[in-house]
C-alpha cells in the first residue's frame, strides 16, 4: 500500500511502542504466541507454518483493552475527576469500563441499543454506568454530549495515537515471541488494531508482511486505500458487530496506507467457517471478527501465504453460547468445503 502523506504518522515510531508496551505492562496481559498444530491446515497451507496470537485471553476478552489503557492513562490529572465516555456496540465499551476501573476512573459509556445484551451486562459488571442509545449516530451524539457537559474524556474505539500506541503492542508481542513468521494476518473493522499491529510488525520486521481481511459488507478501509483517503459507507451488513465500523479515520488510514501489504474481503459465510476452523483445529471458541482473520487465511490469502510461517491474529471472543453455536451451524458445511478445495 502506498503511503498516505496527508497524516503525520511519526508519533508512532518503534521506541514509543516498546515503551507504551512495557509503560501498559502491568495491567495488560502479554498474551501466548502459540502454533497452531493441526495437521489439516498445514496440509491445507501447503506445509505452511501457522502460529496464533491469542488476544481472545487479553483482559475483557479482546485487544481494545490494550487501545482503552492507553487512552485512560494518559489523561491529565485535572481531567481525571470528570471520568470518561466512550461509545460502542459493545467491546470497546467493556474495555473502557475495564479502564476507568483499572485507573480509578468513573465511566459513562453509551451503547447501541441493538447491542449484545452479554456485551452490555460486561460493560456494566465493570463498573460502568451504560447508557442505551440509537446506532451510529445518536450513540456517538451521547458521548459527544458527556464529554462537553460533563467534561468526561472521550476514548475513540479506533482511533488515535494513544489507541494505535496500546494496539501496536499486540504486533509487537507477536513477531518477539515468534520472530520468523513471514506474515501476519489482522480482522479489520475501523483499523484500530491492525494500524498499530502493522506499524510494530514493519517499524521492528520490515521483510514481514501484514494482511488486511475485512467483511464484505464492512470493507470501508479496503475502500479507502483503494481511494487514497477515508471513505464512509452508506451501510454496514455483516454478522462481525466488531467489525462494523461505517468509515476508516485519518490516523488509521495513514498508518495502513503506509504499513499494510494488502486487504482481502471474506462473507459472512467464510467467516463463520473460520470461526468453525478456530474451534475444531484450535478448540478455541471465538466472536466472528477473530474467524474473519482465520477465513482470511484459508481463503482469498491462501495461495499467496502457501508453505509460509503465517501468524494469524485471534482477537477476541466476547459472544454468547446461543449465537455462537447459530454461528458454528452456519459454518460447518463452508468448512468443510473449504478444506477440501
Amino acid at each position: 500500500m502506498g503511503a498516505d502523506n496527508t497524516v503525520d504518522i511519526s508519533p508512532i515510531t518503534a521506541d514509543l511502542i516498546r515503551q507504551r508496551t512495557e509503560q501498559l505492562r502491568a495491567h495488560i496481559a502479554h498474551t501466548p504466541s502459540i502454533p497452531l498444530s493441526s495437521h489439516l491446515i498445514r496440509q491445507v497451507m501447503g506445509g505452511g507454518h501457522v502460529a496464533l496470537k491469542l488476544e481472545c485471553f487479553q483482559h475483557t476478552g479482546t485487544f481494545k483493552a490494550r487501545g482503552a489503557l492507553s487512552n485512560a492513562m494518559s489523561i491529565t490529572e485535572a481531567d481525571k475527576k470528570a471520568g470518561i465516555t466512550a461509545a460502542s456496540a459493545g467491546n470497546h465499551a467493556i474495555a473502557a469500563a475495564w479502564a476507568a476501573r483499572v485507573t480509578g476512573l468513573s465511566a459513562k459509556v453509551v451503547m447501541q441499543d441493538n447491542a449484545n445484551p452479554f456485551r452490555i451486562a460486561r460493560a456494566e459488571a465493570e463498573g460502568a454506568e451504560v447508557i442505551l442509545r440509537g446506532p451510529g449516530a445518536p450513540t456517538f451524539a451521547e458521548a459527544e454530549r458527556l464529554s462537553t457537559e460533563e467534561g468526561r474524556t472521550f476514548i475513540h474505539p479506533f482511533e488515535g495515537v494513544n489507541t494505535a500506541l496500546g494496539t501496536a503492542g499486540v504486533g509487537y508481542e507477536f513477531i518477539s515471541d515468534m520472530p520468523d513468521l513471514d506474515a501476519v494476518v489482522v480482522s479489520v473493522g475501523g483499523g484500530g488494531l491492525i494500524s498499530g499491529i502493522a506499524a510494530a510488525v514493519k517499524l521492528h520486521k520490515p521483510g514481514c508482511m501484514v494482511f488486511g481481511v475485512e467483511p464484505t459488507g464492512a470493507d470501508s478501509m479496503s475502500r479507502s486505500l483503494v481511494a487514497g483517503q477515508p471513505v464512509t459507507l452508506d451501510k454496514v451488513e455483516t454478522i462481525a458487530d466488531s467489525l462494523g465500523p461505517p468509515m476508516a479515520l485519518p490516523l488509521g488510514h495513514a498508518l495502513c496506507a503506509a504499513y499494510v501489504d494488502d486487504m482481502v474481503r471474506v462473507t459472512d459465510d467464510q467467516i463463520c467457517a473460520g470461526m468453525v476452523a478456530l474451534q475444531h483445529e484450535a478448540k478455541l471458541a471465538v466472536e466472528p471478527a477473530a474467524g474473519a482473520a482465520m477465513a482470511g487465511l484459508l481463503g482469498p490469502l491462501r495461495k499467496s501465504l502457501q508453505g509460509k510461517r503465517v501468524g494469524v491474529v485471534v482477537c477476541g471472543a466476547n459472544i454468547d453460547a446461543a449465537t455462537y453455536q447459530a454461528q458454528l451451524l452456519r459454518g460447518m458445511d463452508h468448512y468443510s468445503a473449504l478444506m477440501k478445495t
